[in-house]
């Protein structure tokens, strides 16, 4: 197992480094989560030790023996659409929660951050392609969000994110990225925060390396790195 998945990890690093090589940029500007959703325990550890040290999962109830076994030996990030109900399981377990798409879950996670002492990391979820099966927010509806909450003091805004239409042809994504990052420097532009807003979490298995390319700064890789087992 460990052998499989030490040449996945190489194949996937010769790729992003190609993408960030044809983009002008440095292989260190992109980070790589692993999503490890349908993956066993078993595999999940031998990621861990094969140097993957950013995990991602979309699920409480799916990760919960996964964390409490190397929840330690990670950085953990929720990908997955994120139910209010579900808040108090999630925080102060993940560093980051990439799906922040609505004020009542900002609330919620403020709410639950606050009375824990710490400061939660999100990214700002805007369904770019505007498909009705996908969560997040609608682009024109960001600045008002980030207005909203950007006086809650226990969460940090870090970046926008993103998930494509699964598309044949890769190159179709990319209008979805590139539409991603240019939120993000108006959101930028506009001043409505005291800091910039610095990440893009965009690109998944089949189309990371457009999304490379256009800016990404974390991608999101599951089979292509970690398998199906």
């Amino acid at each position: 197992m460990l052998q499989e998945l030490q040449q996945r990890i190489s194949d996937v690093e010769h790729k992003v480094q190609a993408a960030c090589d044809r983009a002008g940029r440095a292989r260190d500007d992109v980070q790589v989560i692993a999503v490890t959703k349908y993956v066993s325990l078993a595999t999940t550890g031998a990621a861990l030790e094969a140097g993957l040290n950013h995990i991602g999962e979309n699920r409480w109830q799916d990760v919960q023996p996964k964390w409490e076994a190397y929840h330690d030996k990670a950085t953990w990030h929720f990908i997955g659409h994120l139910q209010t109900n579900k808040v108090k399981d999630v925080v102060g377990k993940f560093a980051y929660i990439h799906s922040l798409d609505r004020l009542s879950l900002a609330k919620e996670l403020e709410k639950k951050a606050a009375a824990m002492g710490i400061v939660v990391q999100v990214f700002l979820q805007l369904n770019i392609s505007g498909e009705e099966t996908k969560h997040g927010l609608e682009p024109d509806k960001l600045f008002d969000l980030v207005r909203e909450i950007k006086s809650f003091e226990h969460l940090r805004i870090v970046g926008l994110m993103t998930i494509a239409p699964y598309e044949a042809e890769p190159e179709s994504t990319r209008p979805v990225f590139r539409g991603l990052r240019e939120w993000r420097d108006r959101l930028n532009a506009e001043g409505i925060l005291d800091y910039e807003v610095p990440h893009l979490s965009m690109g998944m298995s089949n189309d990371f390396e457009v999304a490379i390319e256009e800016g990404a700064t974390w991608v999101r890789l599951g089979s292509i790195l970690v398998g199906k087992e």
